[in-house]
């Protein structure tokens, strides 16, 4: 690329058009170390210089650098470094303002050194700074005509220029760089993000299950309680298959009143309703070519229910308000922590819709069916939050954790993590105690359940119980109870209202 873009700049003799094929370069060169050489020989060539150089100020050291020079001593000069302050090129660094030296005999702040010791005679320098955000980065510096002739203050302009580019192009590379940084530290993030953590048998059967239907479109439906990691096991599925480099698009279901549930799948078109001032995308065409996570989809009504079973049957769906049919290739994962076979025996949960979503099935264990994996999954956590708090030495104890163990976490893996974290904040800072967690001791059982009590009665006595217990664990916040139980807060007031549980 280097030999053709030198090549091409030899046929376009209009200073201008060579400006404007320089300028074209600081987009299209990639290599910032072969962008400045470009540059600077360009320098050189249209300027008619015996030598160039183009010096990179080091904060830290408060030395010039060369990074790049030409004419025949150039590979001596860039063993050398400047003070800043020292010499003409240290000058104008130090200074930011350009500089013409018609005869460095005659000024006092030409630094003699290196031309003395490379033997390279030196009568004019032209040096301008370059700038970035207005910090001066380095200079670009010119030396002598080739024809012996002294370098005129016309020429400063130009020089300016090339200085200019030279700073766009490190501008535009520490840009691109912090891109490159900033993509691969969040793929280190989401990577360690979404980690499944456990060694148990249950765990590496569901994990060995989901690497068998990675491969293929297969709908696959994963169960579980809620906080057992089901959107963990849907991005290892996504992951580990052909559609890794294209996007998960996750929806929760339960989030959502039917109206925006059909606009966030299916998007909508300007003016659909009111407040529909433009198109949106919805998510069936945001996963074209990757997979759609459909959380909570036992929660869904049974008229979105028959909705997504015509796009599934027929492959095509129409953004709300619009007439346009849209076809997209996406790859259904569904979750749900209800027991979606008795939903569809009750007629709950459409028939057809569970065996279109329900052709392999994946059932995540909970944390008491994994209990060997609560150590592993306490220290990773523990890790979380040492680096976040700023407590790289904090433990915890065998006593707290012989707790962890014996306890059923009705909140899964969910409610460990909030465990630990509070823990974190409440402890002493050097050793996590029992009392520290907050849970509770073993359950025995829901007291408030008896033999003669209707089903109705029993499920009722038992999630008021259990949002009790919820709302005293969290000290009456709603949020943190909502969170640990899976459910949406909005839900846990209504149920709260239903139970008569506002004092608590």
């Amino acid at each position: 690329m280097h030999s053709a873009l030198r090549k091409r700049s030899q046929n376009n003799n209009s200073p201008i058009e060579r400006l404007r094929e320089i300028s074209s370069w600081v987009s299209s060169v990639l290599d910032l170390d072969q962008l400045l050489e470009l540059i600077i020989e360009k320098a050189t060539i249209m300027m008619r210089a015996k030598a160039s150089s183009l010096l990179l100020l080091d904060k830290r050291t408060k030395k010039l650098y060369f990074k790049v020079a030409t004419g025949a001593k150039k590979e001596e000069v860039r063993k050398y470094e400047i003070n800043l302050g020292q010499g003409i090129a240290g000058y104008v660094a130090e200074k930011g303002e350009p500089l013409l030296i018609q005869d460095v005999t005659k000024d006092p702040r030409w630094y003699k050194k290196i031309s003395e010791s490379t033997g390279f005679e030196t009568k004019s320098i032209a040096c301008v700074p370059m700038k970035m955000n207005g910090d001066i980065i380095g200079v670009v510096e010119i030396i002598d005509k080739e024809d012996g002739s002294p370098i005129q203050p016309q020429d400063m302009r130009l020089l300016t220029v090339f200085a200019d580019l030279a700073s766009l192009a490190i501008s535009n590379a520490q840009k691109i760089d912090k891109v490159r940084r900033e993509n691969q530290d969040l793929k280190e993030e989401l990577s360690q993000r979404y980690q499944i953590i456990g060694e148990s048998q249950a765990l590496k059967k569901v994990i060995t299950d989901a690497f068998k239907v990675a491969n293929s479109k297969t709908s696959t439906m994963i169960l579980g309680e809620s906080g057992t990691g089901k959107e963990l096991l849907a991005r290892l599925i996504h992951m580990a298959g052909p559609r890794k480099e294209e996007p998960m698009i996750v929806l929760n279901c339960a989030a959502l009143p039917d109206t925006l549930l059909e606009a966030e799948l299916f998007g909508y078109e300007k003016g659909a309703f009111t407040g529909a001032t433009s198109r949106k995308i919805g998510k069936f065409e945001l996963a074209d070519g990757g997979t759609l996570f459909l959380d909570e989809i036992g929660e869904m009504s049974p008229g979105m229910q028959a909705k997504l079973l015509r796009v599934l049957q027929e492959g095509v769906f129409y953004r709300v308000g619009g007439n346009t049919p849209i076809s997209v290739d996406v790859r259904v994962i569904s979750a749900t922590n209800r027991d979606i076979t008795q939903e569809v025996e009750q007629g709950k949960f459409r028939e057809d819709l569970y065996y279109r979503l329900n052709v392999v099935q994946i059932h995540m264990p909970s944390l008491r069916e994994r209990k060997e994996d609560i150590p592993l999954l306490a220290n990773y956590f523990l890790k979380i939050f040492q680096k976040e708090k700023g407590l790289p030495d904090l433990k915890i104890s065998k006593s707290a954790m012989e707790k962890m163990i014996k306890y059923d976490w009705p909140g899964n893996i969910r409610e460990l993590r909030n465990a630990i974290e509070r823990a974190v904040v409440m402890g002493n800072g050097k050793e996590i105690q029992p009392e520290d967690l907050p849970i509770f001791s073993v359950r025995k059982g829901n007291q408030g359940i008896s033999v003669g009590m209707t089903l109705k009665d029993a499920v009722n006595a038992f999630k008021k119980d259990f949002i009790i217990q919820n709302l005293r664990h969290t000290g009456g916040n709603r949020t943190e109870a909502a969170r640990i139980m899976g459910i949406q807060r909005t839900y846990l007031s209504r149920m709260i209202s239903k139970y008569n549980l506002q004092e608590i």
